[in-house]
């Protein structure tokens, strides 16, 4: 029997590709086969003509819990970054710095919850649309260190970002909005007709024009300095795992975060594992 893909395609509107993460026995969680298709799909969106727009979202539960810790990351990776500390951390900041540079937009439709790595893949794409019982979380804060994508500081400003990153506390849909990490918030039953409708208003402009409208918004990013800060922030990853209290840690690291994460699912109301 063929296995079901990792990500589902299809074309719901003129001008608009979707892409689903297929895994919701696992909550999409990111294994580096899952992440492969994806990077392959999207960069398939971005060369077809047809496609004006893409939309991600996720199967089942919710969008992602984030990175798949029971499967080795190590391996398999999508595309190569050098070894070294933060070698994690710089790879996926690479990938989420690409999705910037594609040349057509990408909306992340969240529902359920965005977890760890799972918000910041909403958090690299251009649009953030969100369910109004979605939560964005990043637990792991509280245990191994720094998020990988340092892109909070740009989304939700000082005050905001500080608090996020301190704490590893759940932002809920309506707080989300406010603070500036996502666009907007429906109703958890009309989240894809809604997006649907704005994919396809978007996919009216012409695709070279979006293009450029979708760079003047990155390059004045840019100029304040973001992909510098985004690029050179991952070494304190590194920094972070030589903290005694992280060190210790470490040996059973997985079991930790997947506890703590079990913990943050069941204070969102997600069933825990």
């Amino acid at each position: 029997m063929t296995a079901e893909p990792l990500i589902l395609v299809d074309d719901p509107r003129p001008g608009v590709r979707r892409l689903t993460l297929n895994r919701p026995e696992k909550r999409n969680a990111m294994d580096n086969v899952l992440r492969s298709e994806l990077f392959a799909a999207l960069e398939a969106a971005d060369r077809d003509d047809t496609v004006h727009v893409t939309i991600l979202r996720g199967a089942g539960s919710c969008f992602s819990s984030g990175y798949d810790l029971s499967s080795d990351l190590s391996a398999d990776r999508p595309y190569h970054t050098p070894d070294g500390p933060a070698a994690w951390a710089h790879h996926v900041t690479k990938g989420w710095l690409w999705i910037w540079d594609l040349a057509k937009p990408v909306i992340a439709q969240v529902h359920g919850y965005a977890m760890a790595g799972g918000s910041e893949l909403a958090a690299a794409c251009d649009l953030v649309y969100l369910a109004e019982d979605a939560t964005i979380s990043h637990p792991v804060l509280r245990l191994a260190g720094t998020p990988d994508f340092a892109v909070h500081p740009w989304l939700v400003g000082l005050r905001n970002a500080m608090e996020m990153v301190l704490t590893g506390d759940p932002v809920d849909a309506a707080e989300a909005v406010r603070m500036g990490y996502a666009n907007r918030c429906f109703p958890a039953e009309e989240l894809d007709d809604r997006v649907l409708d704005l994919a396809e208003r978007i996919a009216g402009v012409p695709s070279g024009l979006l293009q450029i409208n979708k760079r003047w918004v990155h390059r004045a990013l840019e100029a304040m300095g973001a992909r510098t800060a985004i690029r050179s922030v991952p070494d304190l990853q590194g920094l972070a795992q030589q903290v005694p209290e992280v060190r210790e840690l470490l040996g059973n690291l997985t079991d930790q975060v997947k506890r703590t994460a079990a913990e943050a699912r069941v204070d969102e109301g997600a069933p825990s594992d």
